[in-house]
């Protein structure tokens, strides 16, 4: 048990309140409950998760800095959006393989959003490539690919989700067992909480758990891209 909470309901607060006013002179306005109750517990929730992640796997990564690490940055990119709202109205992390690139290469994730919090595992939005080498590992050792998403931990706490090809991808068989995990276009798994879980002192010890939950799906897809699990 962690017993101690790092969420607060006025991150949620803060964060409604951005919703209703996102623009960049409330934020300035309001910029010391920003650091106070979203960016600093953030930060500290990263940190003390850093050695339980090392217990799932030495080759993710939790990093606690300010700018450059684990935590995405409250600023949106808005050079190819027609949305030109400058902030986002959700705080979030994310754990990668420490060869990982990107935010498309396997990981570990949290958002924290009004009415929206949820542990999220896997890769998310791989590029073609990385797609056909997870298609193609299902293929080739689809047992193991059946274990890592239907063991008790996982199907008791994990859901998957994403997006999905309508129809089979090209060059595949569209009468394989497996046909329509090979239409996934996302791999990931999520698992809800409510934001009254989120505020808890006992959510480093379920998100933990929902991550171990998880660890056997996102070995699978990191070996399937050819990193060290």
């Amino acid at each position: 048990m962690s017993g101690n909470e790092h969420f607060r309901p006025e991150l949620f607060e803060f964060l409604r309140e951005l919703r209703e006013n996102n623009n960049k002179e409330w934020f300035a306005a309001n910029r010391e409950r920003y650091e106070t109750n979203v960016r600093e517990p953030l930060l500290g929730f990263v940190s003390d998760f850093g050695p339980r992640l090392h217990e799932i796997s030495r080759n993710f990564v939790a990093d606690p800095r300010k700018s450059g690490g684990s935590m995405f940055r409250i600023h949106r990119d808005t050079r190819f959006s027609r949305d030109k709202t400058p902030y986002k109205t959700h705080a979030a992390a994310q754990f990668n393989h420490v060869k990982g690139k990107n935010v498309h290469s396997p990981g570990f994730y949290i958002h924290l959003e009004p009415d929206n919090v949820f542990a999220g595992n896997g890769i998310w939005h791989p590029d073609s490539k990385t797609l056909a080498k997870i298609r193609d590992r299902i293929i080739a050792h689809p047992n193991r690919w059946r274990e890592a998403i239907s063991g008790k931990s996982f199907t008791d706490m994990c859901t998957l989700s994403g997006d999905s090809l309508k129809r089979h991808p090209r060059g595949y068989d569209p009468d394989h067992p497996l046909i329509e995990d090979l239409k996934r276009k996302d791999f990931i798994s999520i698992t809800l909480f409510a934001e009254a879980d989120a505020c808890s002192p006992d959510f480093l010890d379920r998100f933990t758990q929902a991550c171990r939950a998880a660890a056997p799906f996102v070995e699978f897809l990191t070996t399937a891209v050819g990193l060290e699990w």
